[in-house]
């Protein structure tokens, strides 16, 4: 915008428009082109505005409808929303603009096609599919939630804190307009829970500590939610205070030894509290049992003096079994001489063995058969 002597030069490119006022006051709008104008006192301006996909500031807009209602309805597209409803603003076919309640926009319409649609949001609080693809994500979005539900996960829908259905597996969105929409995913897996040592005292008064190790799953979320702020902590509570009651009334003897029977108590304990609670302990058994350094040491030795003791009496057991051999087999030897003899031979075999050499000298000019018949004989020469 220019003047040249009495001239004002206005110039409108393609996609603009320019609206003219005289000393503050609208008189036309300026199509794309060139303009000039006379103008001696130079009155006249031109205000040129971006016109494709664009908005008009709703205020002006405001006051040009009521000086120029012809010119406003010509050239703008006016977008205003209700308490219970949220509008969807497409711009030349494709959705941009998100309206929440009680808000006004102002959109060219010169250049480009406006299509606004409308959605109740007081009655269901779903955000259809198709609305969902329209809508731009923002997690900042104050007329609208999105959550994502696993496979293994199950989802609660609370409505003003009302609970209204379980959710499936998958996507939703919610309009949070005038409502507030919560949605409360709780794992379905199996869970392991550690519950750590803490010190206690047995019935004959040793301090100890056991540590724990429990496996849960939810069965019944819709009862979980409503009984158990949180479930970990809870059960952890809970199963602290079993342990307690088992160890107080237990030996430190009968709490090492009878290891089966304290977890199947600690389970009975855990499970009858929580049978309304919608949560499964599928096992729950004791982990370790920490002593105290000086009563370690004691048990130490009293279980090396066991062994020792145990170790002793089989050395004395397979001692006993094998004198009670021996003497059966002496027994044997005395009733049958050929058994004795057969004895030796074997001795003598074993003896043979580890020597390296051996020379025989048959006497009395026998040679070889005094070697062979008269060096071993299984039965003494009968006497005259």
């Amino acid at each position: 915008m220019t003047w040249h002597l009495l001239m004002l030069n206005v110039t409108v490119k393609d996609g603009e428009r320019a609206l003219l006022t005289r000393n503050g006051r609208l008189e036309r709008m300026l199509a794309p082109g060139q303009h000039r104008l006379f103008d001696p006192q130079h009155a006249l301006k031109a205000e040129v505005f971006d016109v494709v996909r664009a908005e008009f500031p709703a205020d002006r807009y405001a006051v040009l409808k009521a000086a120029r209602p012809d010119l406003a309805a010509e050239l703008f597209e006016l977008v205003e929303t209700r308490a219970d409803e949220i509008a969807i603003v497409s711009l030349d076919g494709r959705p941009v603009h998100l309206l929440a309640p009680w808000q006004t926009r102002v959109y060219w319409k010169v250049a480009t096609r406006i299509e606004v649609e409308r959605v109740e949001v007081s009655g269901d609080p779903h955000v259809s599919a198709r609305h969902l693809t329209m809508v731009e994500r923002n997690p900042r979005s104050t007329v609208m939630m999105e959550t994502v539900v696993e496979n293994h996960e199950a989802g609660l829908l609370y409505v003003d804190g009302r609970l209204v259905e379980r959710l499936a597996p998958g996507r939703h969105a919610f309009w949070t307009v005038g409502r507030k929409i919560e949605v409360k995913r709780l794992d379905l897996r199996p869970q392991a829970v550690e519950i750590t040592a803490q010190e206690m005292l047995t019935k004959d008064r040793i301090a100890l500590r056991v540590t724990l190790t429990a496996f849960r799953r939810v069965v019944d979320p819709e009862r979980t939610v409503a009984t158990v702020p949180d479930v970990d902590a809870w059960l952890y509570r809970l199963v602290q205070f079993a342990i307690r009651e088992a160890v107080a009334g237990r030996t430190l003897d009968e709490v090492l030894s009878a290891k089966a029977a304290l977890d199947s108590e600690l389970r009975d304990y855990v499970r009858a509290r929580l049978a309304e609670s919608g949560v499964e302990v599928t096992e729950l058994g004791v982990k370790d049992v920490i002593l105290p350094g000086e009563i370690r040491e004691l048990v130490n030795k009293v279980v090396e003096a066991e062994r020792v003791a145990k170790a002793n009496l089989i050395r004395r057991q397979e001692e006993t079994a094998a004198t009670r051999s021996l003497l059966n087999t002496a027994r044997l030897m005395e009733e049958n001489p050929l058994l004795l003899r057969l004895k030796e031979l074997e001795s003598l075999e074993r003896l043979v063995e580890k020597v390296g050499r051996i020379d025989l000298h048959a006497g009395n000019g026998q040679g070889l058969d005094a070697l062979l018949t008269q060096l071993v004989r299984l039965k003494a020469p009968e006497t005259v």
